[in-house]
């Protein structure tokens, strides 16, 4: 088990979206969060998941897609083609910090967070090593799902039944290698007993498998 660093605050410019960075000591890649709708970088469940994935190596950017005035307005958070756009710049980021730059990247995306991830990845293949979607909408990403290079795992709750049909949608259009779990009892925020750590067991498990390295 690794130590974990305490988070560093950080500014994504020229927006200004604020993130907290955690790199711990000899880690294996980072993973960029992409919260859905009504989540941010504060979340309890967020910080959680980001703990684990650092006492597993991983070094993790929790950051809010939206800015405080924006995160009230449903339409931006529908608007997949902007917050992929706020990824990307996520992404610049990465790969100009020096305490980054080298790691393979990951993205972990809920809700319409994980459309977004998709998106990016479909965009920007050459930084997206995986993609993981926590009882996300991966439909939403719609064309861009053929153009995603990155493997990418869909973890959807037993009891999330529409969301399951949607993710097997998804899964339909994707040509990159695709696993879908699903974790038995658990609803859409898997607030379950012990189901969000099946979740970060399963997101830990591929983030380790594929950061690495960088895309060629």
């Amino acid at each position: 088990m690794a130590d974990v660093p305490r988070a560093q605050d950080i500014e994504i410019l020229p927006l200004g979206l604020k993130g907290f960075l955690s790199v711990p000591d000899g880690a294996s890649g980072i993973v960029l969060f992409a919260h859905g709708s009504g989540s941010s970088r504060l979340s309890p469940r967020n910080a959680q998941v980001a703990r684990a994935f650092n006492e597993a190596g991983l070094a993790t950017l929790l950051f809010d897609l939206l800015l405080p005035s924006e995160a009230n307005d449903r339409h931006k958070v529908f608007d997949i083609p902007l917050l992929a756009g706020r990824l990307e710049e996520a992404l610049d980021w990465i790969e100009e910090e020096e305490t980054t730059t080298d790691l393979g990247v990951g993205l972990f995306g809920a809700s319409t967070g994980a459309a977004a991830a998709l998106t990016a990845a479909a965009r920007r293949p050459e930084l997206v090593s995986a993609v993981v979607s926590r009882g996300g909408r991966p439909d939403l990403a719609a064309d861009a799902l053929a153009s995603v290079l990155a493997p990418t795992l869909l973890i959807v709750g037993e009891l999330d039944a529409v969301v399951i049909e949607l993710n097997r949608r998804a899964m339909s259009q994707l040509t990159c290698p695709t696993r879908l779990e699903i974790v038995l009892g658990a609803t859409h925020l898997f607030e379950e007993p012990g189901t969000i750590d099946q979740v970060v067991a399963l997101a830990t498990a591929w983030f380790t498998q594929y950061l690495e390295t960088r895309p060629e």
